[in-house]
C-alpha cells in the first residue's frame, strides 16, 4: 500500500516550523557543503571528512550549524541522518576539544563610545544622520537584538509621558511569537535621548506606519517601504566606528555591541541581574553574569 503524502495544508504548517532566515542559512550551509564535493544522501564518513577539512578555518559554532543543516537536509527527505552516527559525533567532539569552543565576543559600546559615534554620525546628510542616531540610541536603550530592532514597526510603539514601550513580537528565544514588551525611558539629555531621536527620525522621514528603520539612498532619500535587514545594523555601527576610531577598531564591533553595551553599562551602574534580564529578555542568568564578571574584575583594587 502506497504511503499517503501529507496534504498541502500540513506541508505548509510543517514548512512554517522554521523561520525564513533559518531556511536561508540552511541553504547557504548546504551550498558550502556541496561546493566542497558533498552530496545528499551522505555517509557518516563523508560528513566526518567535511568537518575535519574545515576544522582549522571555520568556527565551532559555524561547524555546529552545518551539522544541523546536514541533518535537516536528510530528515526532510525521509533519509537516515549520518549526523547521528558515532563517527560524526566523535569527530565533532574531537574538533571541539582541540580547537576550543570559545565564541567570538565583540566589544561593547558603552555610553562614552556612543557619544563619540553620535558626533561622527551628525556629519552625515540629515536623513541618514537622523536614522543612524535613532538606531544607535534605541538599540542601546532597548538592549534589543539587531533582528528585533529592525523588526519594529510604528504600530509597535506605545508612547508614555516619560518614554515609550515597544512590542517585540518575535525573537531568537521566542520563535512561536508569544511576544514581550520593552520600555525605553527618556534620557536626561535631549541630545542622547532615544525617544527624541526616534521621533525626530520618523518625522523627518515622514514615516507614519510600517517599519521604523528603512534604507536611505546616497542622495539622502528613503528607498522603498521595507525595513532594514539585521546586517544593516552592523554596517551602521562599523561605518561609524571606522570614521571615529579607525578601520582596525571596527573589526571588534558588530550589531551585538549595542546590546552588550547596555548589559555592561547596567552592570557598572549596579543594576541587579533580574532587572537587566527583564530588559534584555535573557532566559538564563549565566548570559548576564558573563558581563557582570567582566565588570567585577575591573573593580579589583591594586594590592601594590
Amino acid at each position: 500500500m502506497a504511503k499517503k503524502q501529507p496534504s498541502a495544508l500540513v506541508q505548509g504548517y510543517a514548512a512554517a516550523s522554521a523561520s525564513e532566515s533559518t531556511r536561508r542559512s540552511y541553504l547557504q550551509d548546504m551550498r558550502h557543503y556541496k561546493a566542497w564535493g558533498g552530496k545528499v544522501p551522505a555517509t557518516p564518513e563523508i560528513v566526518a571528512e567535511y568537518l575535519a577539512a574545515h576544522a582549522q578555518t571555520l568556527a565551532i559554532a559555524t561547524l555546529r550549524h552545518r551539522v544541523v543543516a546536514l541533518h535537516r537536509a536528510h530528515v526532510d527527505r525521509n533519509l537516515e541522518s549520518p549526523v547521528r552516527h558515532v563517527l560524526v559525533k566523535r569527530t565533532f567532539q574531537g574538533i571541539c576539544r582541540l580547537q576550543g569552543v570559545k565564541q567570538r565576543q565583540v566589544d561593547a559600546l558603552v555610553m562614552d563610545d556612543i557619544v563619540e559615534l553620535l558626533v561622527t554620525i551628525s556629519k552625515q546628510k540629515p536623513l541618514k544622520a537622523a536614522r543612524d542616531k535613532a538606531i544607535l540610541l534605541l538599540g542601546f536603550a532597548s538592549a534589543c537584538r539587531r533582528s528585533e530592532l529592525v523588526a519594529f514597526r510604528v504600530e509597535d510603539i506605545t508612547p508614555h509621558s516619560h518614554g515609550l514601550e515597544l512590542m517585540i513580537r518575535r525573537s531568537k528565544t521566542d520563535a512561536v511569537g508569544e511576544g514581550r514588551t520593552v520600555f525605553v525611558p527618556m534620557a536626561h539629555s535631549e541630545a542622547r535621548c532615544p525617544v527624541h531621536a526616534l521621533r525626530s527620525w520618523l518625522e523627518l522621514a515622514g514615516i507614519g506606519e510600517g517599519p521604523l528603520f528603512r534604507q536611505v539612498s546616497r542622495h539622502d532619500q528613503i528607498v522603498g517601504a521595507d525595513g532594514l535587514t539585521p546586517q544593516s545594523v552592523a554596517l551602521v555601527i562599523k561605518a561609524a566606528v571606522t570614521k571615529a576610531k579607525g578601520v582596525d577598531a571596527a573589526k571588534s564591533f558588530a550589531g551585538h555591541s549595542l546590546r552588550a553595551g547596555f548589559v555592561t553599562a547596567a552592570s557598572m551602574a549596579g543594576f541587579q541581574a533580574h532587572t537587566i534580564m527583564g530588559q534584555t529578555g535573557h532566559r538564563t542568568l549565566e548570559m548576564v553574569m558573563r558581563y557582570q564578571r567582566k565588570v567585577n574584575k575591573r573593580q579589583i583594587p591594586s594590592l601594590l
